[in-house]
């Protein structure tokens, strides 16, 4: 469908930055993207991991190892990006982690601070040094958020709290570039199948957190699937674009639905189960 200004945005030759592009959802929308002819700056902690994704696009690709915490890399990052293409088009802000099931009276406060830096911190990092270019450009910037925004936290509550804190910063910016011919965008995800997952599959607690989810919000996508809805977003210019579709329904919902399931969460002997188990477990650690 027609995005704001009435036509899709073509990404031919665009300069694309992407956070977060070694794996999952990133590598996926750099072949997607240098697919339909953009110009891809793939940006990652896992320098091995970046350079292997950038290896089959040639001279249309810019890779640089970073991590989004280092505020200083990161705006170094953007110049250099600025310089090799000349310009910078569009921002994805993908970058993120998901710590393993925990409390907050029992996590770590450093894990606690890791997972802010990098899901909400990080993404500041990488918005605010390409701004100004993305701006220029009449470009796009999107925020990579999270139904976890939305839904409820308890054993998961630092990953929670960053999605829900990324999700206003997306909300602030796009209504901040409404005047400047520049647009930005929201994306929410449910549960995709990439590494960023891994925490909480491979952890006997998480996958029964993950049990209490009822269909269809339980359902997956994969990488591919999410990087082509992140793709048809920027096409449109989309201020939020989620999948799976059963998320939209919810968030629309939301302040209803959260009353009456935080409730029924916190009256749940399941799930006191499953806390005092997460808190246990992580006392024996000590």
């Amino acid at each position: 469908m027609p995005g704001l200004f009435g036509t899709r945005y073509d990404v031919r030759e665009k300069v694309v930055v992407i956070t977060g592009a070694g794996s999952g959802i990133g590598a996926a929308l750099a072949t997607l993207l240098h697919a339909h002819g953009a110009r891809v700056a793939l940006l990652d902690v896992d320098g091995p991991a970046i350079d292997a994704a950038a290896a089959g696009f040639g001279d249309r690709a810019f890779a640089r190892t970073v991590d989004v915490r280092d505020r200083e890399a990161m705006a170094a990052a953007i110049s250099a990006i600025t310089e090799h293409f000349g310009r910078i088009d569009v921002v994805v802000a993908n970058a993120g982690v998901a710590p393993p099931a925990c409390t907050l009276r029992t996590v770590e406060p450093k894990e606690f601070d890791r997972v802010l830096d990098i899901n909400l911190t990080g993404v500041f990092n990488t918005v605010h040094p390409a701004l100004d270019e993305v701006i220029r450009n009449r470009g796009h910037v999107v925020v990579v958020a999270s139904a976890a925004a939305f839904a409820p936290g308890a054993g998961l509550a630092p990953y929670m709290i960053s999605k829900a804190g990324v999700e206003q910063l997306g909300r602030a910016l796009r209504i901040e570039l409404a005047g400047t011919g520049a647009t930005a965008g929201l994306a929410y995800f449910g549960f995709v199948r990439t590494p960023l997952a891994r925490p909480l599959d491979d952890d006997p607690i998480g996958r029964r957190l993950d049990a209490l989810m009822p269909w269809p919000l339980n359902q997956r996508i994969s990488a591919a699937q999410a990087a082509a809805v992140l793709l048809d977003g920027i096409r449109n210019r989309s201020a939020s674009t989620t999948a799976p579709r059963a998320w939209a329904l919810y968030s629309l919902l939301r302040g209803a639905l959260n009353v009456v399931i935080d409730n029924r969460a916190a009256a749940s002997k399941t799930l006191r189960g499953l806390i005092r188990a997460i808190e246990e477990r992580t006392e024996a650690r000590r």
